[in-house]
């Protein structure tokens, strides 16, 4: 099953020093991040969500933070309400495509989404009604420096890279000029 081979990859990420060669995943961004992660995890956990593998952190030293996979998370946890900017994966299933897409949109955050599916119709559907600034199909790959990266609602505010980037740092002005 998917989530079966999405567990089993994640068991196999190296985390660690980001400067070391064969390391896949760096520490958090800041000293909170392990501790938020903890509450939202243990939170989910709490309330009946199934972990499959992670939920805790790497060691005594930095903000490193094993891989974690959720799945049957509660919509009343925490973690299904915030941004927990830190390595879980929250896995839930949908009975058709329209409650997958009303939950995607659910809240006010918009960053990226992911869809893996070989059906180029599904694709397109899912590229236009899920409300995010970027749509990532069949891949985990954001783009390059020409692709705009930047989210919606309240995960972005404008764009980095591409056109886009360059145009938010720049100040448009209108000069008219009559006859003197």
């Amino acid at each position: 099953s998917f989530l079966a081979g999405f567990t089993a990859r994640a068991d196999q990420w190296r985390v660690g020093n980001g400067l070391e060669a064969d390391v896949q995943m760096g520490p958090m961004a800041n000293p909170r991040r392990p501790e938020a992660m903890e509450r939202l995890i243990g939170g989910a956990v709490s309330a009946g969500a199934r972990l499959h593998t992670g939920g805790r952190r790497i060691g005594t030293q930095g903000y490193y933070y094993a891989p974690t996979v959720l799945s049957e998370v509660p919509l009343s946890t925490a973690i299904m309400n915030e941004e927990p900017f830190g390595p879980v994966a929250l896995v839930n299933s949908f009975r058709t495509e329209e409650e997958m897409i009303a939950e995607a949109n659910r809240l006010p955050y918009g960053l990226a989404a992911y869809s893996w599916t070989n059906d180029a119709a599904r694709q397109k559907r899912l590229a236009r009604e899920v409300e995010t600034g970027m749509f990532c199909i069949n891949t985990t790959v954001l783009g390059g420096p020409d692709a705009p990266f930047g989210g919606v609602k309240w995960s972005g505010h404008g764009s980095e890279n591409g056109p886009e980037g360059v145009m938010s740092c720049m100040v448009v002005k209108a000069v008219h000029e009559g006859d003197a």
